[in-house]
């Protein structure tokens, strides 16, 4: 078991809200990363879902949390490329990025998206059923960040500022280094390395040659770095410490993690999926179960994941009891600048 040395920790938020009052919780949402930021978290990242009550258009609320922070990295984990133009997309994240100051993350995964047979309809022209949801729209996607001009040196197009060389506006320089894979399968993990893309890996993967997930999570990382890649990689857990917690959200959070319990005993449905054990318990209880995870020294940035259907108050306390309690054990050093809110 080698050490485990944490530089970088992070946070992905639900950002769920109550189905009729949507603006009550993306507010909150844009308080935790505001919260996140005065803790001392080096990055907050939003999931992307469609259909639910939560955040649907990444980057229009990261271009509002990027007016409410000022120091924190903000991501994607992530969007599903299937549904979007690779073009536009970046035409969007680019700006997000532009007024974040350099600070955006983002992070994509390729495949057909969900609820393909409700919302395709909707998004495409057409037959949809032979769209390409492969990993080429990924890197058109990544294309276009790169700030190549269209065409050739001749190639002008006419402005209100006058004759212009295209290329996609505004130039977010450094944003093609900030792009991260959702990789959970080993398919994925060689071709987010060989293509030189960051590597997100959480707590679901695909169990291949294995119905251990620690072992399938080792092989995806193995096989991302045999890639060639120098790249980053971040490791998600979900974690849920609660000492500064009353006793019945505690058992909240107890209940919680049993009935996810199940599906970690074995690889569940045709791709075989394979969950991690949330982590939850006192601090002591937690650093005891990562000092165990085999991932952990394989990696220097972590990212906890809050659950799905807890209660903005309870997002604050998680988050604060990790970075005070748990984060330092795990060799994580705050900012110089950082005093620790309450």
């Amino acid at each position: 078991m080698g050490n485990i040395s944490i530089s970088h920790i992070g946070f992905l938020t639900p950002g769920n809200y109550p189905d009729g009052d949507p603006l009550s919780g993306l507010e909150q949402t844009l308080e935790q990363l505001q919260y996140g930021e005065d803790l001392g978290f080096d990055s907050a990242w939003v999931r992307q879902r469609h259909l639910e009550p939560g955040i649907s258009s990444a980057s229009a609320f990261l271009a509002a949390a990027t007016q409410r922070t000022s120091r924190i990295e903000l991501g994607t984990a992530v969007i599903p490329i299937g549904y979007e133009s690779p073009y536009r997309l970046a035409e969007d994240l680019a700006t997000v990025d532009v007024l974040s100051r350099g600070r955006l993350n983002i992070g994509v995964s390729a495949g057909r998206p969900l609820h393909a047979e409700l919302i395709a309809p909707l998004v495409f022209d057409g037959d949809w059923t032979g769209y390409d949801f492969s990993h080429d729209r990924v890197r058109r996607f990544a294309d276009n960040l790169r700030g190549t001009y269209l065409g050739d040196e001749q190639t002008l197009i006419k402005t209100p500022f006058g004759p212009q060389r295209p290329r996609l506006q505004p130039y977010a320089k450094g944003l093609i280094d900030r792009i991260w894979y959702g990789g959970g399968s080993q398919r994925s993990a060689e071709w987010a390395g060989r293509n030189g893309f960051n590597l997100l890996t959480g707590n679901v993967i695909t169990g291949e040659g294995t119905d251990d997930f620690f072992t399938a999570q080792s092989r995806l990382i193995e096989t991302y770095r045999a890639a060639g890649t120098q790249r980053r990689v971040a490791l998600g857990r979900v974690i849920v410490p609660f000492d500064s917690a009353d006793a019945a959200t505690r058992r909240r959070y107890r209940d919680y993690a049993d009935g996810r319990h199940e599906r970690t005993l074995s690889p569940q449905g045709e791709r075989r999926t394979l969950f991690a054990r949330d982590v939850v318990g006192t601090s002591d209880e937690i650093l005891a179960q990562l000092f165990a995870d085999p991932i952990l020294p394989e990696v220097s940035e972590l990212r906890l994941e809050l659950p799905y259907e807890f209660e903005h108050e309870e997002y604050r306390q998680i988050l604060h009891d990790f970075v005070t309690a748990i984060a330092p054990e795990l060799g994580w050093k705050a900012p110089s600048d950082i005093r620790a809110a309450s």
